[in-house]
């Protein structure tokens, strides 16, 4: 069961009463909803997740949003609400890993040479998720910088709320190219990967867990163990994730 992050202010009930609520990185919706499925055939106890741009995640949780659970998209966000001590001790985990790719809409014939972005774009746009506040807008810039095509291609970068809209952008044809998740790609049957970045061009792309120190659900571990068993990790890895745990 997934739920707008607009509609998780008011959760009725005492946290022993009402399902357990996650908020995660929106490239996480496919594999972590198969996740909650089938923890909820194992237990019979449903959860709610609210899937958002991390960064968006984060100044909710902030702001006292009750959560019981976070999964972010990068360290950096877990730091920051770590720094601010509203995660458990203890709980925090390195759970999955994933990649950056190149993406273009399905229906386009575009060949790429030698990863040269600028000119496979041409008078295109570049859709791409937030660059100063999303971790996939972040990881981004990082390898488009690394790679020396940002100041060209900076004025084509169309900016997005998440990873998932970003990819909708060059799905519906919007945008030339892309850039997003690799999990995401394999996701979507309106776009194709063009070309992976090297993994040396940004820095790696790591989704930490932790139970947040406000929440008071019994389920919180359940499902945090859960999200480390076998059973999830298979499901990870089916969607493109690396487990790390």
């Amino acid at each position: 069961m997934t739920v707008p992050i607009a509609g998780v202010a008011a959760q009725p009930g005492t946290a022993s009463d009402r399902p357990v609520l996650i908020f995660a990185a929106a490239s996480l919706k496919n594999a972590l909803d198969e996740v909650a499925k089938q923890w909820q055939l194992a237990t019979g106890k449903p959860a709610i997740i609210s899937y958002a741009a991390t960064s968006a995640l984060a100044r909710q949780i902030e702001q006292g949003a009750p959560a019981d659970l976070f999964i972010s998209a990068d360290l950096d966000w877990m730091d920051y609400l770590e720094t601010r001590d509203l995660i458990k001790p203890g709980t925090r985990v390195n759970l999955l890993g994933n990649r950056l790719v190149l993406v273009a809409p399905r229906h386009v014939s575009l060949r790429i040479v030698g990863l040269d972005i600028p000119a496979a774009l041409g008078d295109g746009k570049l859709a791409m998720a937030t660059i100063d506040a999303v971790p996939a807008g972040k990881y981004g810039k990082a390898a488009l910088e690394s790679l020396g095509m940002w100041s060209a291609v900076k004025d084509h970068v169309v900016q997005s709320d998440n990873v998932r809209a970003a990819l909708v952008l060059v799905a519906r044809g919007e945008a030339r190219l892309g850039i997003v998740y690799q999990t995401d790609a394999e996701a979507e049957p309106g776009v194709r990967i063009v070309a992976p970045f090297p993994d040396n061009s940004y820095p790696p792309v790591i989704y930490p867990a932790a139970i947040l120190r406000e929440s008071g659900h019994g389920e919180a571990a359940s499902f945090a163990d859960f999200l480390r068993s076998y059973r999830a990790d298979i499901i990870f890895a089916g969607y493109g994730f690396t487990v790390l745990h």
